[in-house]
C-alpha cells in the first residue's frame, strides 16, 4: 500500500496544437490579457516574433516586446522582470527554444503572472513543463529549478515550428529519446502505478521516434513529421508530468550539465549534448554490470543517431580539442552529490564517467574497424 502523497504538475490548462493554431491562441489571449510581454532571443526567429506581436497589436493588445542577451541565466531574467514590472505586464509569452520558454517561466512565476508558450521548435519539451535551467551567461549548466506550475497556456503552431533549421528537430529526438532511457532504468522496478504509465509512455515514444524519425526529417509536411515533432515538444512533456518527482533522469541529463562546462568550438543543442549523453549511460551500464543488452542497446542506438546526422562523439559535438584533464572538470562536475546520476541504480563517480565517455568516443573507430 503507497501511503506518501505525491503532487503532480501534468500539463498546461490549455494546448492549441495544429497547423495554424495560433490563430485560436491568440483569440484566447485577447479574451484573458490586455498587456503581454513577449520575450524571445534569436534573430533567426526574430521575424516571427515581429509577426506575432503585430497580430496581437491589430487586436487592440498593447505588446511589450523583450530579448535575452544570453541563454536562460539570472542576468537575464532581472533584466526582464524590470522590464515586465515598469511596463505593467499582466502575462509573459515566451516565444523560441527551450532556454526562452524556460526563462518566460520562471520570469512569470516571479511576477506571479501567467506565462504561455509557443516553441518555435521541437528541439526540448521545455514548453509543457513545470521545469526550467538556469544556465550562466556562457551557457554553463548551473542548477535546473522545480516550478509550481506548468505554463497556463501552450501553442504548438505547426507553420511555426516547421520553420526551425532541421537540426533542431533531430536534438528533439535525441532530447525525447532519454525518457525512456534513463525512467526505464531509474523507474523500471517502481511499483508506483503512474510512474509503471509513464516508463511506458516513454517506450511508446521511443519506438515512434525509431519508427518515423528518417520520414519526419526528410518531409516536414507528412503525418510522420507531426507525430514525431509533438512527441518531442509535447508528449516528452506529459511523461515527465504523470511520471511526476519520481520519474527521474539519470545520466543522459547528467552528462549534458557537465560538458555544458567546457569551451566548444561551435555550440551543441541541448539535445544533442544528451543523445550522446545516453551513449554514455549504456557505456556505463556496460562496465559496472557487465550488462550485454546494454552493449547491443547503444550500437543499436548509435546506429540510428548517426543516420539523423546526431553528434555521436566529442569531436563532432565540437570538443575535439578538450584534453582529458578538462574532460574531467566536466565527469567531476557530473557526479556532484546532488546530480542526477545518483539516480542511476549503482554507484558512478567521476573515474568511472569518465572511462565510459572515453569508450563511448570510440565507438565511431570501432564501426569503421567492422565495416
Amino acid at each position: 500500500m503507497q501511503n506518501n502523497n505525491f503532487l503532480h504538475k501534468i500539463s498546461p490548462q490549455r494546448v492549441y496544437r495544429g497547423e495554424n493554431s495560433w490563430l485560436e491562441g491568440k483569440a484566447n489571449i485577447k479574451n484573458f490579457y490586455s498587456k503581454p510581454l513577449l520575450l524571445g532571443r534569436s534573430q533567426a526567429t526574430k521575424k516571427i516574433r515581429d509577426s506575432l506581436a503585430l497580430d496581437l497589436i491589430e487586436m487592440g493588445l498593447n505588446v511589450v516586446s523583450a530579448e535575452l542577451d544570453f541563454d536562460c541565466c539570472e542576468r537575464d531574467i532581472k533584466k526582464i522582470i524590470l522590464i515586465s514590472k515598469d511596463s505593467h505586464c499582466d502575462v509573459i509569452i515566451a516565444a523560441g527554444g527551450g532556454k526562452v520558454m524556460d526563462a518566460g517561466k520562471i520570469i512569470a512565476e516571479l511576477l506571479n503572472i501567467p506565462c504561455i508558450t509557443i516553441p518555435l521548435s521541437a528541439s526540448t519539451c521545455a514548453g509543457w513543463t513545470a521545469l526550467a535551467n538556469i544556465y550562466s551567461p556562457t551557457g554553463a549548466f548551473i542548477k535546473d529549478l522545480d516550478l509550481k506550475s506548468c505554463p497556463e497556456c501552450l501553442i504548438f503552431d505547426y507553420s511555426l515550428v516547421r520553420q526551425a533549421p532541421q537540426r533542431t528537430l533531430s536534438s528533439g529526438i535525441a532530447d525525447a529519446l532519454a525518457k525512456w532511457y534513463e525512467a526505464s532504468l531509474t523507474c523500471g522496478k517502481s511499483t508506483d502505478g503512474l510512474v509503471q504509465q509513464a516508463v511506458q509512455m516513454a517506450r511508446v515514444l521511443r519506438d515512434q521516434l525509431f519508427i518515423d524519425s528518417n520520414e519526419a526529417l526528410k518531409n516536414p509536411f507528412s503525418n510522420a513529421w507531426i507525430k514525431v515533432a509533438e512527441g518531442c515538444a509535447l508528449t516528452a512533456g506529459l511523461i515527465g508530468g504523470i511520471g511526476g518527482a519520481k520519474c527521474r533522469t539519470a545520466a543522459a541529463h547528467a552528462v549534458h550539465n557537465g560538458l555544458t562546462q567546457l569551451d566548444f568550438k561551435e555550440k551543441a543543442l541541448h539535445g544533442e549534448l544528451v543523445g550522446f549523453g545516453i551513449l554514455v549511460q549504456l557505456s556505463i551500464e556496460e562496465i559496472l554490470s557487465k550488462n550485454k543488452l546494454a552493449m547491443q542497446t547503444k550500437i543499436q542506438l548509435f546506429s540510428f543517431l548517426k543516420d539523423l546526422k546526431i553528434p555521436t562523439n566529442l569531436h563532432s559535438l565540437g570538443l575535439s580539442s578538450t584534453s582529458n584533464d578538462v574532460l574531467n572538470k566536466a565527469c567531476i562536475f557530473s557526479c556532484k552529490n546532488n546530480s542526477d546520476i545518483h539516480n542511476l541504480p549503482f554507484n558512478v563517480n567521476n573515474k568511472i564517467l569518465m572511462k565510459a565517455i572515453i569508450e563511448t568516443n570510440k565507438l565511431e573507430e570501432k564501426r569503421y574497424l567492422n565495416a
